[in-house]
């Protein structure tokens, strides 16, 4: 069986002040040109579907064409929500679009039902495991403690159970979105953690022939049957060296996986250039990044006159400008966002316990820290869909 596995298409999302809505539309057509093509079995397509739970309704369009076009080729698709869908408003219609040959896999309760599709060898049963909240979701799996881990292990569980039903030789596929230990994050995905910990481990699904995973927006490969398809579309000027994909996954009578990388169109590279302006300006060697979006690092010591139309004169599609003289890390004058860098939301808070007590926070005191801070995680992710 031959599977096209993508994600993380954010559909609705600008690049900066960049409307991304004709890339995405352009995406779209690459998909399913791809999907017939290379004679695709069927298309997964591992969660953030949308970028917000209320999408604008140009992104919805998108996705109705996107399902009718599908459809069309009657080539199946199973979808399930990210962290950034409405899982209850894009499982809107699922029992109906289902019988069209469009899955999609919202509701928690359902991961061990999987969609059963059939070719020469067999079946295949494609389980999927929607973003997993674990503050919403600790109920329907009977999880006392609260944690990414402790809730996929228990929708796992649930699918090995269903698999374990199955006739033998049945091949298996779990689509998830997830954090995985080993996969590199970038800086345009919404902070997932809880109680301190953001990511769960490989061997979580353990026991199934492959796993197609969404969150994380570079493409890559944890395991020869674990891998990340990565966003379409370039999201942060941190994805510059990211090359789009998607993963064109075949599925042999035993289950045995064969991956080749598919790369998606991107309207424009992304370039990040750092140094003086004068040196930005006059730098041969940069020329190749003229008709890239540009961020702009600039090191002058003090801020220049003008400096974003000065950039723009050359780099017409600078899109960041960031100041960021060079000082020694112990200079008073270092940036407070260089000094943030790479730190937790609940790091900077103890950081400001430090600081107004003379002491951090103990063990009691920074579980109380990360307890308020996933709290608040969840009750904005319910205030969002029950927007």
């Amino acid at each position: 069986m031959r599977l096209l596995h993508t994600s993380d298409w954010h559909l609705g999302r600008a690049f900066h002040r960049v409307n991304m809505l004709g890339a995405q539309a352009e995406f779209i057509a690459h998909l399913v040109a791809t999907a017939r093509e290379r004679e695709v079995d069927a298309v997964v397509v591992s969660g953030d579907v949308y970028d917000r739970a209320v999408p604008p309704l140009a992104a919805v369009e998108l996705f109705d064409d996107a399902l009718h076009r599908l459809a069309g080729l009657g080539v199946p698709a199973v979808m399930i929500s990210g962290n950034h869908d409405s899982a209850r408003r894009l499982g809107v219609g699922a029992g109906l679009i289902d019988r069209a040959g469009i899955h999609l896999r919202t509701d928690p309760a359902s991961a061990g039902t999987p969609v059963l599709l059939r070719d020469a060898h067999g079946e295949v049963a494609l389980y999927g495991l929607p973003y997993l909240e674990p503050a919403l979701v600790k109920d329907e799996f009977g999880v006392e403690k609260p944690g990414h881990e402790a809730v996929l292990a228990a929708a796992m569980d649930r699918v090995r159970a269903d698999l374990a039903t199955r006739p033998p030789g049945t091949r298996s596929v779990v689509l998830a979105h997830a954090f995985v230990t080993g996969g590199r994050p970038s800086d345009s995905e919404r902070d997932i953690t809880v109680g301190g910990v953001a990511s769960v481990p490989a061997g979580v699904f353990d026991g199934v022939d492959y796993v197609a995973l969404g969150h994380l927006h570079g493409a890559q490969t944890l395991t020869d049957r674990v891998r990340y398809s990565g966003s379409p579309l370039p999201y942060s000027f941190s994805e510059s060296a990211h090359h789009k994909s998607m993963w064109l996954i075949d599925l042999d009578a035993r289950g045995e996986v064969t991956a080749e990388r598919l790369p998606c169109p991107v309207p424009r590279d992304l370039a990040r250039i750092r140094g003086t302006l004068e040196d930005l300006l006059a730098d041969p060697a940069l020329a190749r990044h003229e008709d890239a979006w540009v961020e702009a690092t600039l090191t002058d010591p003090v801020r220049p006159a003008d400096p974003m139309a000065r950039l723009t004169a050359r780099f017409p599609h600078t899109l960041n400008l960031v100041f960021a003289p060079d000082r020694s890390p112990e200079d008073p004058e270092a940036s407070y966002a260089r000094r943030l860098a790479d730190r937790t939301d609940e790091q900077i808070a103890e950081d400001f316990v430090a600081h107004v007590r003379g002491a951090g926070p103990d063990a009691a005191e920074q579980t109380v820290l990360r307890a308020a801070f996933d709290a608040v995680r969840a009750d904005d992710t319910l205030r969002e869909v029950a927007r």
